[in-house]
């Protein structure tokens, strides 16, 4: 098999590590790994197989002679650095939401639209974390009729907010134990027994930035560009794993038996969805997993043409670095 030489554009942060065991873990077909950082990383060095690998500078000339390039990095560093990576003749597949909605980039779940891979132009765009979850989830259900809109709320954990994230909130638990206060840094108010109704900043009629994601990049990901989303995004105090609640809308009658059927063989899904006995998708069981966990699934009482259903995934892990990496096996296959 032919073997690639692949470089981790913020090869130091949570997704970029991340990124680095998944390559390891799946066996990809990987000769050299090159791990991009800025000045303050480079010259440090990271394991891979068992050996050290020194960070390079993440600049202009890095990219000569890499064949696929995984970013993990902010949107300004992937915006400034794609034309380099493009005209060296690499294949950026990139987490930031700086190209999602470019119409000339793919935007890809591989258990939903592998085939899009097919038409990039040098950059493949990785969709939000919560996106890619609830995606997976939902999209098998195209199949007995499209899905006309959806209602959905996240619970996103403080990890997706960063490696600080999990730091400040555990900060804050040991300083109210304690009858002590503890001024946010990371998050606009206290997390820690809290719940936060806002990521990202407004951007449509009152609705987040994080928010307007789930319809505008479900659209392209499902191909169902009339595709209509009420989204509400909260910031909750659980380490890993984000949890969506969606109610999906279709222009038919739906069952539970039919959509239960339907899950149990959808790529990516496992199905956890036994009331009775309590087992139901929950953050801890999904953390470290590369499958989609859904269960509770329902009517919707408010339309006979609905079904409701809750969904939890690693959102480092498939909501991130892994999805990256199918994203890469595709393009080597």
């Amino acid at each position: 098999m032919k073997q690639y030489t692949v470089a981790v554009l913020g090869a130091t942060g949570a997704v970029g590590q991340e990124m680095m065991r998944l390559l390891e873990e799946r066996n990809f077909p990987i000769s050299k790994l090159v791990p991009l950082a800025s000045a303050r990383s480079a010259g440090k060095t990271l394991k891979f197989r068992g050996e050290d690998v020194t960070i390079q500078l993440a600049c202009d000339e890095a990219f000569e002679g890499i064949d696929i390039v995984l970013g993990a990095a902010e949107n300004d560093i992937a915006e400034k650095f794609a034309p380099a990576i493009v005209k060296a003749g690499c294949v950026f597949v990139d987490n930031s939401s700086a190209f999602r909605l470019n119409p000339d980039v793919p935007l890809v779940v591989p258990e939903v639209n592998p085939e899009d891979v097919k038409w990039h132009k040098g950059i493949i765009s990785n969709p939000n974390c919560s996106t890619i979850i609830t995606m997976v989830a939902v999209n098998a259900l195209n199949s007995i009729s499209p899905i006309r809109t959806m209602t959905t709320s996240t619970y996103q954990a403080v990890s997706g907010a960063g490696a600080e994230g999990p730091i400040e909130l555990m900060n804050e638990v040991e300083a109210l134990s304690k009858g002590e206060t503890y001024i946010p840094k990371v998050f606009s108010h206290q997390i820690a027994y809290n719940l936060i109704p806002q990521i990202g900043g407004e951007q449509f009629e009152g609705y987040t930035s994080e928010e307007m994601k789930m319809q505008n990049e479900g659209r392209k990901i499902m191909h169902l560009p009339d595709l209509k989303v009420s989204c509400t995004c909260v910031r909750v105090p659980v380490i890993r794993s984000h949890s969506i609640s969606a109610s999906c809308h279709f222009d038919v009658p739906v069952t539970v038996e039919q959509v239960r059927e339907v899950l149990a063989k959808a790529p990516g899904v496992k199905l956890v969805d036994d009331l009775a006995n309590k087992q139901y998708p929950m953050p801890l069981e999904t953390s470290g997993q590369d499958l989609v966990f859904v269960g509770r699934i329902r009517p919707d009482l408010t339309d006979d043409c609905g079904i409701t259903l809750w969904c939890c995934g690693d959102q480092v892990r498939k909501g991130a670095a892994l999805n990256a990496i199918q994203i890469a096996e595709l393009l080597v296959k």
